[in-house]
């Protein structure tokens, strides 16, 4: 395909597939998106990091070929005004594997989040936030080590699906009205009206994809989270769905909790997943109090959102949170944080959530080496305390450093 402003690698072999086992060439094209604010910096210092793991890890024999793709307000001075252009979703339908870091969206007004439209118009559906203490990090709890938890957030439904009326619209009024005459539905007049949509396909696709996850990955259970108990037909509905997954498709594998007590005195067999559930308020308080009890949990859209940025906060915030959003043929891995406009361009941020959102990708292509060489050296660099501005006023002795001196801590520490 042929490109306006997006110049594809002639040194680089396309990615053709996401068919599971996945099949990465040794020079595999890889996109990125800049981002908006601090993205230049981050996603400059991360891609020292990357291309240094995998030179050291491999010795010249695998080697990336970067291409960039344009989303934002880069896009927008390149593509007259266009926020998100066409040629950037046919790049990502084509070269299968990117990386973005953070995206503008104005609040209240202006375009529609641009992270909500690349999932929903990619299929995007399951994203993915793993979140773990690295020793060092400084942290609000007292005992941050336990927490180690994947959480698989359903991307594509729920409240986020973008079905919502404004108050005073004809569209809100012949709806309000149908709610009320027809469904018997009562609420206030000057209601904004929205759509909560979950689906047994939506929600059993997110479940394969969690019960593979936890499989390969060796994890002890499945948390389904939900708010089954007041919402019985959208969010109850999902809990049901997930459970009939792993019972009617991954049998051999699972054991529900109530069976773990029933039947194996608490105890799961030798291979077997534990298959749980919690009600969502609870499920806030149990993380805090007792992390050590979850490994991968699986939620609706919304309640999702607020996990996974509660769990980065015991963690160390969302300045080092990785993520992902990844469906059946496109997989785009993110910083998880907003732009930060007022410290664009002043070599200042954290850049580890755009850094390890990269070590997961390359987690996800099979180049373990590289991925583990990056972890490593993060936490050697942590154990000196040499930080980012965020973390140096949270810890007594640190060294604070900009972006790229701490990418060049990082690559230092790999390298020695």
């Amino acid at each position: 395909m042929a490109y306006h402003k997006i110049v594809v690698p002639p040194d680089g072999e396309k990615i053709t597939s996401l068919a599971q086992p996945l099949n990465i060439p040794d020079h595999p094209i890889l996109m990125f998106i800049e981002g908006d604010g601090i993205g230049r910096d981050i996603m400059t210092a991360s891609l020292r990091v990357w291309n240094a793991a995998v030179e050291k890890a491999y010795g010249g024999k695998r080697k990336i070929a970067w291409m960039e793709i344009y989303a934002g307000e880069k896009a927008a001075k390149l593509y007259d005004g266009n926020y998100m252009p066409q040629e950037t979703f046919d790049a990502l339908r084509e070269f299968v594997i990117g990386i973005k870091g953070p995206l503008t969206t104005p609040v209240g007004g202006g375009f529609r989040s641009l992270n909500v439209t690349l999932r929903q118009v990619l299929d995007l559906y399951a994203c993915l936030r793993p979140v773990k203490y690295y020793p060092g990090v400084p942290s609000p709890m007292r005992d941050p080590e336990p927490v180690d938890v994947t959480v698989f957030r359903e991307n594509t439904e729920d409240v986020y699906a973008g079905i919502e009326y404004a108050a005073g619209t004809a569209e809100n009024e012949k709806l309000a009205r149908f709610l009320r005459e027809e469904m018997g539905a009562k609420f206030f007049e000057g209601s904004g009206l929205g759509i909560k949509p979950m689906s047994a396909f939506a929600t059993k696709r997110l479940m394969r994809f969690a019960l593979r996850y936890a499989l390969e990955r060796k994890r002890k259970s499945v948390t389904i989270m939900h708010k089954g108990n007041i919402q019985k037909y959208t969010e109850g509905a999902f809990r049901n769905w997930c459970y009939e997954v792993a019972r009617e498709e991954f049998a051999e594998y699972t054991v529900t909790e109530d069976e773990l007590w029933e039947k194996y005195n608490g105890q799961a067999p030798e291979g077997k997943i534990v298959i749980k559930d919690r009600i969502a308020d609870i499920i806030f308080q149990h993380m805090l109090l007792r992390p050590a009890e979850f490994d991968v949990v699986i939620t609706p859209n919304l309640n999702g959102d607020y996990l996974s940025d509660a769990l980065a906060a015991q963690v160390g915030g969302v300045g080092i949170a990785p993520g992902a959003n990844i469906g059946d043929s496109v997989m785009l891995f993110e910083a998880t944080h907003g732009t930060a406009p007022k410290y664009t361009d002043q070599d200042k941020v954290n850049p580890g959530s755009l850094l390890l959102s990269g070590v997961m990708m390359l987690e996800f292509m099979g180049w373990w080496e590289a991925a583990q060489l990056i972890i490593q050296a993060y936490e050697r660099t942590l154990a000196q305390k040499v930080v980012t501005y965020d973390f140096a006023r949270l810890m007594d002795g640190a060294t604070e450093v900009k972006t790229s001196e701490f990418a060049s801590a990082i690559i230092q520490h790999m390298n020695g």
